[in-house]
């Protein structure tokens, strides 16, 4: 058994219009989401072994917001496939994942992450930013992940949760 946490990256911003897409930083909500959500992360002892992000820069701050808010041990490694990827491309990300790893996150962009939790999970979900899908798999080895051996366990939004907990 394998978990894979999908989270996707928290709010970007437009405020820098020369930037590229894939230089745009986090703005002031996103830069308040991702700590939440590493927060509410931990709380929920939704732990992986190692994080796997979008080199994008709102992917990567998001990435270290995370793991600084829960503080986790994971090693946080960067995959150029993820940026722009669809979920096949996404598919064959998780399938190289070393399989000393339990638990792992990954942490990109839509359209590819809402498609890859429906396949995965069996039911499409709304994915906004800084969003976590929890999907536990039925595998021994991250190479056998398939679209028939993934269970999603939930997926939990920033907004949902600070409203639960009243920090919004």
């Amino acid at each position: 058994m394998k978990t894979l946490f999908v989270l996707r990256h928290a709010k970007s911003s437009w405020e820098y219009p020369e930037l590229s897409d894939f230089e745009r930083p986090l703005n002031k909500r996103g830069k308040k989401a991702a700590p939440f959500m590493g927060e509410f992360m931990n709380k929920k002892d939704f732990i992986p072994d190692l994080i796997v992000s979008s080199p994008a820069e709102r992917a990567k701050q998001t990435a270290f917001l995370i793991k600084e808010a829960a503080g986790f041990d994971a090693e946080v490694k960067f995959d150029q496939r993820i940026y722009e990827a669809g979920s096949q491309s996404l598919f064959y990300v998780v399938s190289e994942i070393k399989d000393e790893f339990k638990t792992a996150m990954i942490v990109g962009h839509n359209p590819g992450f809402e498609n890859l939790v429906g396949i995965l999970g069996g039911e499409y979900q709304r994915i906004p930013t800084a969003a976590l899908a929890v999907i536990d798999l039925n595998i021994q080895g991250w190479k056998d992940i398939s679209a028939d051996n993934g269970n999603l366990r939930g997926v939990f939004r920033p907004k949902e949760q600070m409203k639960l907990l009243n920090k919004d």
